[in-house]
């Protein structure tokens, strides 16, 4: 009787299908996800810029060639030869530079009392930090221009430090006034007529140093002298900046060898086909008399503005459209309505109501996307029999950027005012255009209008 009774007591439980509302709402949305996973990875991800307020700077540094007034001074006869002066020391007219022993003898001070000044341990650092700041694998040339350097340092302090006397009955001493350099380069006699926009590549400029040649004959090149203090730098100039600088009579730049700023007399002279800017100096010399090329940037009064990347620059073209034939929408000033009448091949016309996105507007016209209408379209005024025929002579093509701030791709007018080969800077406070900290595309070939940007 009890066994029966705990029978009666069993409860079969309801089987559940599979296949319910909450499964198939949570397949829906795993489905979703991976419809949505696919197409994030399968689209092409388009890159942000943020806009910022901004001037081009730094992006207007050459190479100048310097020239100068100098004369070469050579060897009277055989013989091994030994300088007394620095480079790029002032000599005096009549004053010994070095001396010639026909006899190929020389003097030389025990190296165990070598020894060097403070001034010569700084000019020697000077010397390396050049040497190591400039030093490119495409002119290795000047690695023998730094042992020259750095021989004829040595010589300079031995010779200062020499109790000994050595004849100077074959001295050769300066004929003027001037600057003593040892470095032949064969840009000594360039007339301004001769320069020519090869002579600015750096991998092709040689020169020799006379200090290493230890022995001369007669007629052999010993020195040169600078002898004015008046000197002036070369750079190739682009139309651009031809056109940019056609009026200037000075011009301030900075030497990047030591960060100093001059302002100086400026103009342009044109060889051929090719332009360049000169500049005229009359002093400061003594700092640069060594450097036949001195990297220079113009600080030049830049205009302000948005700083936008060349990439992110499309072009598109649009309907220029009388104000007279807009309706205004209060509520923005984004849109417009126009009142368009076409016509089909069989000669019926229809007339519709349009709204189109108004992307710029000046001088009494509104300019809207030319995919909205096509050529030979009418606009009317409503309520009038007046209409305007659409032509290729409406059809306004302008620059711009596809703002991206709400998720999509807007393209947005943009006036430039000026610009190098990676940046440019246009204008702001444009009712249609870009601000500050607005995200464009920076490839304006990824997007196009309306695109979903992932």
């Amino acid at each position: 009787m009890n066994k029966r009774k705990n029978r009666n007591k069993i409860t079969k439980y309801r089987r559940y299908s599979f296949f319910n509302i909450g499964t198939l709402l949570f397949s829906l949305v795993f489905l979703y996800m991976i419809i949505m996973m696919v197409m994030y990875l399968t689209q092409t991800h388009v890159t942000s810029y943020e806009v910022t307020k901004g001037t081009l700077t730094g992006n207007y540094r050459y190479e100048a060639l310097a020239l100068r007034e100098e004369t070469i001074v050579t060897a009277t006869q055989s013989g091994t030869v030994r300088y007394f002066e620095r480079e790029g020391a002032k000599a005096s007219a009549g004053s010994t530079v070095c001396a010639i022993d026909e006899t190929g003898s020389t003097v030389l001070q025990s190296i165990s009392d070598f020894s060097m000044t403070e001034d010569d341990e700084e000019r020697l650092q000077n010397i390396l930090s050049s040497f190591t700041i400039n030093f490119s694998t495409d002119n290795f040339q000047r690695t023998y221009d730094l042992k020259a350097s750095v021989e004829g340092l040595i010589s300079e302090v031995i010779e200062e430090n020499s109790d000994s006397s050595y004849s100077t009955r074959n001295a050769c001493y300066a004929p003027a006034s001037g600057f003593v350099l040892y470095k032949i380069d064969g840009f000594e006699d360039t007339e301004e007529s001769e320069i020519t926009s090869s002579m600015f590549s750096q991998s092709s400029y040689s020169a020799v140093n006379l200090r290493s040649q230890g022995t001369v004959s007669a007629g052999d090149d010993l020195f040169k002298l600078v002898t004015s203090e008046e000197w002036t730098l070369y750079f190739p100039l682009d139309a651009t900046l031809t056109t940019e600088l056609a009026d200037s009579t000075t011009i301030k730049f900075r030497f990047l060898k030591d960060n100093v700023t001059f302002s100086s007399s400026f103009e342009i002279i044109t060889n051929g086909e090719e332009s360049f800017g000169k500049i005229t100096l009359d002093n400061s010399l003594v700092r640069y008399v060594t450097d036949r090329f001195l990297e220079i940037e113009l600080v030049l009064n830049k205009k302000s503005g948005l700083k936008v990347p060349i990439s992110a620059i499309s072009t598109r073209t649009f309907y220029r459209i009388p104000e007279e034939y807009a309706i205004v929408n209060e509520s923005t000033d984004d849109e417009i309505t126009l009142l368009v009448e076409s016509f089909a091949e069989d000669g019926s016309s229809t007339t519709k109501y349009l709204t189109a996105t108004v992307y710029s507007y000046s001088d009494g016209y509104y300019l809207v996307d030319s995919e909205l209408l096509s050529e030979d379209d009418y606009i009317r005024i409503a309520g009038t029999t007046m209409r305007k025929r659409l032509s290729e002579d409406d059809i306004e093509t302008l620059y711009g950027v596809y703002n991206i701030n709400k998720g999509y791709a807007v393209f947005r007018e943009i006036t430039i005012i000026d610009q190098n080969e990676e940046y440019c800077i246009v204008e702001s406070n444009n009712t249609y255009g870009l601000a500050a900290y607005d995200y464009i595309a920076l490839d304006a070939s990824q997007v196009t209008d309306d695109q979903i940007v992932y």
